[in-house]
Formats: C-alpha cells, sequence, structure tokens
C-alpha cells in the first residue's frame, strides 16, 4: 500500500487526514454482531491538488473542509448494518473520491475488540481518480 503513495500524480498534493475516528456502528456477520454495534476506528487520508487547496486568504472556502471526511462517515453509518468492514471501506472511499477536489483517497478500518489476542483485524484501502481526457 506504501508504494501507492509514491504515485507520480500524488507529487503535486497535499494529504489531510482524520486520525484514529472512533465510532459505534452495527457490524457484522455473525448474529451475535447483528445485536449490537461494535467499536471501529477509521483513518482516512485524502489527497488534493496544491492548486486547488493552497489558501491565498486564509479561509476555510478555500480549501477542503475536514469536516467533510467525519460527515462522510456519519452518513455511511446512518444507512444502517453493514457486513463487511471492506464494504465499509470501499462505501467511504467511493463517496470521499466523489469529491471534485480530491485525487486520491486511503481508507482502513479495524475492529479492535474482535480478538482477545491481537490489537485489531482491518481492511484497507486506496483509491485514485483517473485521469480526465
Amino acid at each position: 500500500m506504501a508504494a501507492a503513495l509514491l504515485h507520480p500524480r500524488l507529487a503535486d498534493c497535499r494529504k489531510l487526514f482524520l486520525r484514529n475516528y472512533e465510532v459505534f456502528i452495527n457490524i457484522g456477520v455473525h448474529e451475535f454482531e447483528k445485536r449490537g454495534e461494535q467499536r471501529v476506528i477509521i483513518n482516512v487520508e485524502l489527497f488534493v491538488p496544491l492548486a486547488n487547496s493552497t489558501p491565498v486568504d486564509d479561509k476555510l472556502r478555500e480549501v477542503l473542509d475536514y469536516d467533510f471526511m467525519r460527515s462522510t462517515i456519519a452518513d455511511r453509518m446512518n444507512q444502517g448494518h453493514v457486513h463487511l468492514q471492506e464494504t465499509l471501506c470501499d462505501d467511504i472511499s467511493k463517496t470521499m473520491l466523489a469529491h471534485p477536489l480530491v485525487r486520491a483517497v486511503r481508507v482502513s478500518t479495524e475492529k479492535p475488540d474482535a480478538y482477545p489476542d491481537c490489537d485489531a483485524v482491518g481492511v484497507e484501502v486506496f483509491r485514485i481518480k483517473e485521469e480526465s481526457a
């Protein structure tokens, strides 16, 4: 995954991030998981071209607001139960990548309470927009 971050189309980008965002969501395929919420840690990295994110007047309207990351996650959580972390990552990354300022996105989710003998189990996805013709 780290090699993807060396992609030449990201060289002129600024990275915005949301780290270790802890949410409680109804997620899982097992019956016991469907009866309640689980703690999930979400990490997001957005890559935005410097040309579209370098403020001149020090105004929020000149950049991508961090609230976009949190609201995208909240919107997905409000859609109800999700079986797989893969689906959750894909849904979040697809919505974030659709933003006109975002060139690439990396999203990871982890369930820290899934097993007692490890820190967490999780999924990560990286997506980059196709170049415009």
